[in-house]
């Protein structure tokens, strides 16, 4: 009974920071998030949201390779001392990156619409690609892993795939929800649109990223409420 006990908060809590990351990685408007506003507003609601699964995909395969990597350094880690400073590295990076996201103009990444819709699947194909061609994105994970002290243990698998799960499953959930509002708002949405949903998310990833610096050099440690 203990364990069932002491195990279902582990769990939630690596669900709650495993959506979380997936999502935080998935939101800034980079030439995939573009391409899936894009095809939104030209092909539709499922294509939009087919991009952002082959994304997803992609992403997956750089998340998984940041936390096996991770893993293994888990006991090195797990000291209290190492954590801090890592988690105040990892504070820092998300804040240059919230900055970053802030001032980029993803319109600068607008193609104009092909004639043909082609299939969901080469949609989707496509958008994994171009993903896969960016393998800065493992920085951004292991700046996240840092900060939210994300470890996935290979001794642990079922908190790996739980782990795992969780991200993709954020990424999905953010990709879903963006197709969503741009096919209900199709006829308002512009370049203006793009750009302030972009300035949007990155200053709250700089507030964010802000509150949690501060609350660990303070030891309060605020996230671990979640």
């Amino acid at each position: 009974m203990p364990f069932v006990v002491n195990t279902i908060p582990n769990i939630l809590d690596i669900v709650f920071k495993g959506m979380l990351i997936g999502i935080i990685a998935s939101a800034p408007m980079g030439p995939v998030g573009v391409l899936c506003v894009q095809r939104t507003l030209n092909k539709g609601r499922w294509y939009g949201f087919v991009t952002g699964v082959g994304a997803s995909v992609s992403d997956m395969i750089y998340a998984g390779i940041t936390g096996l990597g991770m893993g293994y350094v888990v006991d090195f880690v797990s000291n209290d001392t190492t954590r801090f400073y890592l988690q105040i590295a990892g504070s820092v990076m998300l804040l240059l990156f919230g900055i970053f996201t802030y001032r980029t103009d993803p319109t600068k990444n607008i193609r104009k619409p092909g004639q043909k819709k082609g299939t969901l699947a080469h949609n989707a194909i496509t958008a994994f690609l171009v993903t896969l061609s960016n393998p800065l994105i493992i920085f951004l994970f292991m700046a996240l892993y840092a900060q939210f002290a994300f470890g996935l243990q290979p001794d642990l698998p079922i908190d790996m795939v739980v782990g795992f799960l969780s991200i993709i499953g954020g990424a999905l959930l953010w990709w879903w929800s963006l197709s969503w509002l741009v096919d209900k708002i199709r006829t308002k949405f512009d370049q203006n649109g793009i750009k302030l949903i972009n300035q949007i998310i990155g200053m709250l990833v700089i507030v964010g990223s802000v509150i949690i610096l501060l609350s660990t050099l303070t030891s309060l440690h605020l996230y671990h409420i979640f």
